[in-house]
């Protein structure tokens, strides 16, 4: 008989397609904590475990690896991330619940939960990374079964998860400060597939932590490409920056939000160009333009109808600048995108903190630069000593 989750029938379409939602490490977090309760009071083994999640949700999930000791209970529930692309997706998110002195129930990480080492995530240094909402509806499911079996002694809940810091080297968290294994994570309990508000969540983390460890200005690039070329290209400290993906827009309101002074983000041109055009959501399914921004840029740069002809029939952007040098416009075009990008950065956060970009190519390199970022490179400079 196949198992029902409780999710049958719940999918986001995205692309034409159906794709699947999941639930969260910390509803299975909650849901073995629940199982394991259950079975260190009743003489029998729980198999499956009901679980509401805060998003009103009710959940149907599987008991596994079930271990019964003196004291003592533990057993796990596999991760179930959906259609989404999750990391943690698959992994046994374990729970031992055990008897202890006094009254109360205490909850903590093991074995493949991280653990917090930097100020400004929402657990404290040195706890477990087990999130406000997970610990909420751990403790719940506990303390539940402990009322109806009428138990007033205390409880330890350990929640581990074997393979859990191998996993985590894929997520945020060594960015984070948050070492030794994964989150346990979930606002809502379910995971909705492809979440958008997801990704700028752990953005505004990230920026969060970096504020609250006194960071006034931020070293930001799109992804990798930026990264690369910082490493590559300029002594600063790469491993100090943070990754916008295509949210320039998002991570601007944050860090007017959050009071940061300035931001100086090291990005391709490709993604770029359309900032220049004041698209603030670099994606390709929200806005493309790169070839008419870039023929817009070699126009006003001076460049004769045939070549803005030429650079419009491009199909990327490596291609539009190797027009611009083979012209001798590359300065010029540059200088044109530059004021542009600054000019929507500036737009967009209403001058509520400095705005610089350097933008470059992975074939040619350096391109240029907006006015002030020049006087962030030397800030970021001497905080890199």
């Amino acid at each position: 008989m196949e198992y029902k989750n409780g999710l049958e029938g719940m999918y986001v379409i995205k692309d034409n397609k159906k794709l699947r939602y999941g639930y969260t490490t910390g509803s299975c977090a909650a849901a073995a904590a629940k199982a394991a309760a259950m079975m260190l009071f009743l003489d029998r083994e729980v198999r499956t475990v009901d679980l509401p999640t805060p998003r009103g949700i009710m959940l149907h999930l599987a008991v596994e690896k079930i271990c019964r000791e003196e004291g003592s209970v533990s057993c796990a529930v596999r991760k179930d991330g959906g259609d989404d692309p999750d990391a943690t997706h698959g992994l046994y998110i374990h729970a031992k619940v055990s008897l202890r002195d006094g009254d109360k129930i205490v909850l903590d990480g093991g074995l493949g939960v991280g653990r917090v080492t930097k100020p400004g995530l929402e657990q404290p240094v040195g706890a477990a990374a087990i999130n406000r909402v997970p610990r909420q509806m751990i403790e719940k499911e506990v303390a539940d079964v402990c009322e109806e079996q009428e138990y007033r002694g205390g409880l330890r809940v350990e929640i581990f998860v074997p393979g859990g810091e191998e996993t985590a080297r894929k997520t945020f968290n060594p960015r984070l400060g948050i070492e030794g294994g994964i989150s346990i994570l979930g606002t809502s309990g379910i995971v909705v597939p492809m979440s958008e508000a997801a990704l700028i969540a752990s953005i505004r983390l990230e920026m969060e932590m970096k504020k609250a460890n006194g960071a006034e200005y931020l070293l930001i690039t799109p992804g990798n490409y930026g990264a690369d070329f910082i490493r590559q290209n300029m002594v600063l400290d790469v491993e100090n920056s943070m990754k916008c993906s295509n949210y320039v827009g998002e991570t601007l309101d944050m860090a007017v939000e959050l009071g940061i002074k300035g931001i100086l983000i090291v990005a391709h041109i490709g993604k770029f160009i359309k900032v220049a055009g004041g698209i603030m959501n670099t994606h390709s399914r929200c806005a493309d333009s790169r070839a008419e921004l870039m023929a817009a840029a070699a126009a006003r740069a001076g460049a004769g109808i045939e070549t803005v002809r030429e650079i419009l029939g491009t199909i990327t952007t490596e291609e539009a600048v190797g027009i611009l040098k083979r012209e001798g416009l590359i300065e010029s075009a540059m200088a044109e995108i530059t004021k542009r990008v600054r000019y929507y950065l500036q737009h967009r956060c209403q001058g509520a903190l400095q705005t610089e970009a350097i933008l470059f190519s992975n074939q040619h390199g350096y391109l240029g630069e907006t006015e002030g970022a020049e006087e962030l490179i030397r800030h970021f400079e001497k905080r890199s000593i």
